[in-house]
């Protein structure tokens, strides 16, 4: 290579006088000298391949001193494709935004002197045009150098990329049309500049989607074998994930274009018996498709739209197809996990989705239905950590708005008759809270808290479950079980799943907060967590400090005072002598402080990486932001209404007290039942503006997407319309020269004419005035007029009248 190098430096520089070799830069400087004096194409050419032998080992030379000249041959000697296909090699190599190992000056892998030479080279916006126009030559190297240099670009100023090719006419259209070329190796580059391109800008996202893309896309993935295909199916699945990521309107198209019934066949995977039917690149792949379902179903996209696309994707097989994998045996792990996570959000509060899933029975001896053979897996400490959390969040998307199934999974755990004994999922989540294994603990709890969200009569009536403990002894309720299970464990994370099921099971049921309280050691062990100094430092004891106080405060705020040890003023009085007020609103404001709880409250998928990190569940955390700041108040108000009466007993009478207290009592049940009935409304109100405020949003993206459609049609007609004009601008000027010509001579023959009508006048005039002269009667143009001789002087001559 060396020698190739040095050949040809020799001849294009000459030989170098012995014991003067020139250096790397003097090289580059006579080379570029050449590149830019010589008047002919193959002296220029050869200069220019001997820069490109260079560009590798002298990048900062070459780029420092050849810029200008490399871009001055893209623009003077577009009509040769080698010299072109060199300079464009030359500025790929000045631009990578990679390290060279021959590289002189080796700064190491972390330099960034490819991002350096890349932002001198687009500060002049015609430099990338430059490029965009070389995309149109189908020569194989330019075009496909082309697409190297602006991937490298791209790479490495990828904002000032974007902006510039957005303001470049059909810019983003030009890259379009090479997805219809017909070798496979500049197909695959543009698939990987337009991914690129399309990572964060919502214009160049629209722009691409509107562009047919989504046809071609398609298109390629049935070519290459859909799921089994190589790693263009990822690169085409990955820049429609790009396009559809949280993008709108672009779902809205994809979903109005009837695009999603032509993923299903992409997810019709046959089951294999073993890992060798899966290859890495179709595991890739699956979860690249997983992806695609899941950016249209997303829990934070618009409701109605989210509702759309569910409803598509059970009408369509895609479910179907969805399940019929994650039934499949011989499916890796990862994949099995993806593919819940996926099915879960295609159900999430759709009902029909959710029934739908519910009638899926797993292919076992006997049959179960498919939710039970998931929670089996849940609380299997065996399986993979990733699986389980992907089982919890499918099992709460099942039972998301779903009142029938939260009512049947309670059902499973009361009594059932004479019936046949089978495996329930009631049964197989109490079963879990007696694990010895503390995730499998957290899991059962959390699940079983799903089924008493905004379900008052589910709460109550899971009053009513029983447990068998030990043969024997008497059955206990399940509520009981739970307290027994909080105050015997000494596992956090097993602690914190029970008072994450409390805290729901409380929350706005007066008759779980009376049974709770019945529990004798239900308070004075919370009271005792609450007053304790000791591991404060510690997130797992905090965390646990803070659910305690969350749940006394509910049982303050649903109290209907049935207890009589633990009304709402003796459990007021109770926070703060033992606790302290201070100490317990600090207990209730610490758990938003937490990283943690934001962490979990952006999502309702788990986001833990391992076990030790899963504390808090999504639902607790909007049912303690919902309720924080209505306990926080309620404490010391109810704490200072209760000094307040005992500070005016002794003044009072007994019967005047015991009214006033009453009624006391009864406006404070007033303002809180209105504040409630205001706080329902107006989170009402808010759910409903922020329904119409996504929709307006999404209709004012849409015709912004229409608005840019349309000025790239006008852009293209106004083109045209330029051409033509200037086109019939030069026929507006050959015909006025005719007709200027044609009337010159016109005017030329009305002046002789005119010349010739003058001095026939003159004529007429002097004959009449001769014939006048002699008595003959003349005619004028206005009358004709007979001239009176008698009135003619008498000294003219007289002549007789012809006859």
């Amino acid at each position: 290579m060396e020698y190739f190098k040095s050949s040809i430096l020799k001849s294009v520089l000459g030989s170098a006088p012995v014991g003067n070799e020139p250096s790397g830069a003097d090289t580059v400087e006579r080379l570029v000298d050449r590149l830019q004096s010589s008047t002919l194409l193959n002296d220029r050419r050869d200069a220019c391949r001997a820069l490109k032998a260079l560009s590798r080992t002298y990048r900062v030379e070459v780029g420092a001193q050849g810029m200008d000249a490399l871009r001055q041959i893209l623009e003077m000697d577009r009509t040769d494709c080698e010299i072109i296909a060199l300079a464009l090699d030359t500025l790929c190599n000045i631009t990578n935004p990679k390290t060279f190992d021959e590289e002189i000056n080796n700064h190491g892998p972390n330099n960034k002197i490819g991002e350096q030479f890349t932002e001198i080279f687009i500060k002049d916006t015609d430099s990338v045009g430059l490029v965009l126009a070389l995309l149109e030559e189908f020569e194989f190297n330019v075009r496909w150098l082309a697409l190297k240099l602006l991937m490298h670009l791209s790479t490495n100023r990828l904002k000032d990329m974007q902006e510039i090719i957005l303001i470049r006419p059909m810019g983003v259209g030009k890259l379009m049309d090479l997805l219809g070329d017909s070798r496979e190796v500049i197909r695959n580059e543009i698939l990987l500049l337009l991914i690129q391109l399309t990572k964060g800008n919502a214009y160049i996202q629209k722009i691409v989607a509107f562009d047919n893309v989504f046809d071609r896309i398609l298109d390629v993935i049935a070519q290459e074998g859909n799921a089994e295909g190589g790693i263009v199916v990822e690169d085409c699945l990955l820049l429609m994930l790009n396009l559809l990521r949280g993008n709108i309107s672009n779902q809205n198209y994809f979903k109005e274009g009837s695009y999603i019934p032509k993923l299903t066949p992409m997810f019709q995977i046959p089951s294999g018996i073993d890992d060798n039917a899966w290859s890495p690149q179709k595991v890739s792949n699956v979860h690249c498709m997983m992806q695609v379902i899941r950016a249209l179903v997303a829990p934070s996209g618009p409701a109605q739209t989210v509702a759309n696309c569910q409803r598509i994707i059970r009408a369509c097989g895609l479910l179907q197809a969805l399940c019929n994998i994650l039934m499949a045996s011989g499916v890796p792990a990862d994949v099995l996990a993806e593919t819940i996570n996926t099915v879960a959000e295609v159900i999430r509060g759709n009902t029909n989705n959710q029934e739908f899933l519910a009638g899926v029975m797993a292919p076992s001896n006997p049959p179960r239905p498919a939710i039970v053979v998931l929670l089996m897996s849940m609380v299997n400490e065996k399986q993979s950590f990733a699986l389980r959390c992907s089982v919890l969040y499918c099992f709460q998307c099942f039972l998301y708005k779903n009142k029938v199934g939260q009512s049947q999974l309670i059902q499973t755990l009361l009594p059932q008759g004479n019936e046949v004994p089978s495996l329930t999922t009631g049964q197989l989540l109490c079963g879990a809270l007696f694990s010895s294994d503390s995730l499998s603990n957290w899991f059962s709890a959390v699940a079983l808290s799903y089924a008493l969200i905004d379900n008052n009569t589910q709460k109550e009536q899971m009053l009513r479950v029983h447990l068998a403990t030990n043969i024997g002894k008497p059955p206990v309720t399940l509520i009981q079980q739970c307290v027994m299970l909080l105050q015997q464990g000494n596992k956090t994370q097993c602690k914190l799943g029970l008072l994450m099921l409390l805290c729901r099971w409380t929350a706005d049921c007066p008759a779980a907060v009376k049974a709770f309280l019945d529990i004798d050691s239900s308070v004075p062990y919370l009271t005792a967590l609450l007053s304790s100094q000791e591991n404060n430092d510690d997130l797992q004891e905090t965390l646990l400090q803070s659910m305690c106080a969350m749940l006394i405060g509910l049982c303050v705020h649903f109290n209907d005072n049935t207890v009589s040890n633990y009304t709402k003023e003796k459990l007021c009085d109770l926070i703060e002598n033992r606790i302290g007020l201070e100490g317990f609103q600090d207990a209730i404001g610490g758990l938003a402080r937490h990283e943690i709880y934001s962490k979990t409250l952006k999502h309702p998928q788990p986001s833990a990486k391992n076990p030790s990190e899963l504390l808090l569940d999504h639902e607790f955390c909007r049912l303690s932001k919902t309720l924080e700041g209505v306990i926080t108040k309620l404490v010391p108000d109810g704490s200072s209404l209760h000094h307040k009466n005992q500070i005016t007993t002794p003044i009072l009478p007994d019967s005047v007290l015991v009214s006033q207290y009453e009624e006391v009592i009864r406006k404070q049940d007033l303002q809180i039942q209105k504040l409630s009935q205001i706080m329902e409304s107006l989170v009402k109100e808010k759910h409903e503006l922020e329904a119409q405020m996504h929709d307006l949003r999404s209709t004012v993206s849409y015709l912004k997407d229409q608005n840019l459609v349309l000025r790239a049609a006008q852009t293209n007609l106004l083109s045209e319309d330029t051409v033509l004009n200037e086109k019939n601008e030069t026929d507006l000027e050959r015909k006025l020269k005719e007709k200027s010509g044609e009337l010159e001579k016109l005017k030329k023959d009305q002046e002789n004419l005119l010349e010739l009508l003058t001095d026939q006048d003159s004529k007429i005039i002097l004959y009449k005035e001769k014939l006048a002269a002699l008595g003959e009667k003349v005619e004028t143009d206005e009358s004709s007029v007979e001239l009176d001789t008698d009135d003619q002087p008498e000294s003219s001559n007289s002549v007789d009248r012809i006859d």
